[in-house]
């Protein structure tokens, strides 16, 4: 799932609550992102985003942020990172979701929703009163999970992702 392309921490890490495949006993938890992450980060980009996916150097940059400036987090178990999510907080009362990724064979394990529901939850804990986030018309899985968790769609931005052209539905969520 990606939730925004176009716009290039330290939270509460901990247990996401999603259990592994059935039979594994593997549980995913939440944590920092690190430069070290990159090589399963970037494997998940170019498989889950081939026409947008961020580069190395763009993810570097987004983590080398100040805390109170960003937060990136992975969910990870035993057998390594199985999705992530950033989020930039302005300073103000708005945050912006900036990514959100989960590895396709992790889907409906309830990794979206726990990074969500941490990205959402340091918002909350930054004093903001609403969070936005730009996401693929053409990505409706994505879309729903947002939908789920209280955000509404409130416009359209046409064109947003490059190269492909694809618009971006905008969505907001108030916190407070």
């Amino acid at each position: 799932m990606r939730t925004q392309r176009g716009r290039p921490g330290s939270g509460q890490p901990g247990p996401a609550g999603a259990g592994g495949p059935a039979g594994t006993g593997s549980r995913v938890r939440l944590r920092p992102m690190r430069r070290g992450d990159m090589p399963a980060i970037m494997a998940m980009e170019r498989e889950l985003f081939p026409d947008d996916a961020w580069t190395p150097r763009m993810f570097a940059r987004e983590i080398a942020q100040s805390a109170s400036r960003r937060l990136y987090l992975v969910a990870e178990d035993d057998n390594g990172p199985a999705g992530y999510a950033g989020i930039m907080f302005t300073g103000g009362a708005q945050a912006d979701v900036l990514t959100l990724a989960v590895a396709r064979s992790r889907w409906a394990q309830g990794i979206g929703t726990a990074l969500l529901g941490a990205m959402l939850g340091e918002a909350a804990r930054q004093g903001c009163a609403e969070v936005l986030l730009e996401v693929r018309e053409d990505n409706p899985r994505a879309r729903r999970l947002y939908l789920r968790h209280g955000f509404t769609e409130v416009g359209i931005r046409r064109g947003y992702y490059q190269p492909s052209g694809v618009d971006a539905v905008v969505m907001r969520k108030e916190l407070r």
